[in-house]
């Protein structure tokens, strides 16, 4: 079983050499930059990982452009701002040693947010099938929340694969515009409707559920603002469908 760890990038230079450097697991580390102006690619070249340039086809074609230019079959695909724990890196070792009973394989990932590692409002576990035998599993998903789908069985790991998400709020402003706008772009690609209703109590429902339901609040004010994050989200979503299905 030899593995390739594939890294889609673009202005990565903060991130890149953290995950880089937990994949001690792997025969091959593939970089795929869809152009960056900072030092990422050199970096990532420092550290011993193929580089490949390539313009930016979307989230999940970008991620299936790097597994088929990978030079194995398994895949262990990562964000620039992951990185495996020593405990996921030691289940890997070992499946590799045993042998892989499944086609792919999910695992925890543990976010940290504003410095804090998130364990409520539904952030954790937060499983992912990042490991996958890119004959049985591919990246799905067009516009954002693009994730691996396995044709065939999927086992379990237990390690964390840890995410460094935002460190500032106004970090996270920046994302969270971003990802509105393709998930917008998502909802009026299928023409759905948004009434006013939804535009009014569906960011509600989310506050409620991730800081009360999910209890968020046992993340203190890290936890609050995820709330709050996610309320905006829906609300943010909804609004700029709205406005491009008006025309």
């Amino acid at each position: 079983m030899k593995i390739s760890a594939t890294i889609v990038t673009l202005n990565e230079e903060r991130h890149i050499a953290r995950v880089i450097e937990s994949l001690r697991c792997v025969e091959e580390i593939l970089v795929v930059d869809s152009g960056s102006t900072d030092r990422t690619r050199e970096i990532a070249r420092r550290l011993g990982a193929r580089v490949i340039e390539e313009p930016w086809r979307g989230f999940a074609a970008q991620k299936n452009f790097a597994s088929a230019c990978a030079a194995n079959d398994w895949i262990l695909s990562l964000d620039a701002d992951e990185a495996l724990t020593e405990e996921l890196e030691a289940e890997i070792l070992a499946l590799k040693l045993d042998g892989p009973r499944y086609d792919g394989y999910s695992m925890p990932r543990l976010a940290q947010y504003l410095g804090r590692w998130i364990l409520h409002g539904g952030w954790y576990p937060d499983r992912k099938i990042r490991l996958f035998h890119r004959q049985r599993g591919a990246w799905q998903g067009e516009y954002v929340h693009e994730s691996v789908r396995v044709n065939g069985t999927v086992g379990a790991l237990d390690g964390n694969l840890q995410h460094f998400t935002c460190d500032s709020l106004s970090a996270h402003l920046r994302t969270l515009d971003r990802y509105t706008t393709l998930a917008a772009r998502e909802l009026t690609a299928r023409n759905a409707q948004v009434p006013i209703r939804r535009l009014l109590l569906d960011p509600a429902w989310t506050f409620a559920r991730t800081y009360f339901i999910r209890r968020g609040f046992l993340d203190g004010p890290q936890g609050l603002a995820i709330a709050w994050m996610a309320a905006l989200y829906t609300f943010l979503k909804y609004a700029k469908a709205r406005k491009e299905l008006a025309g």
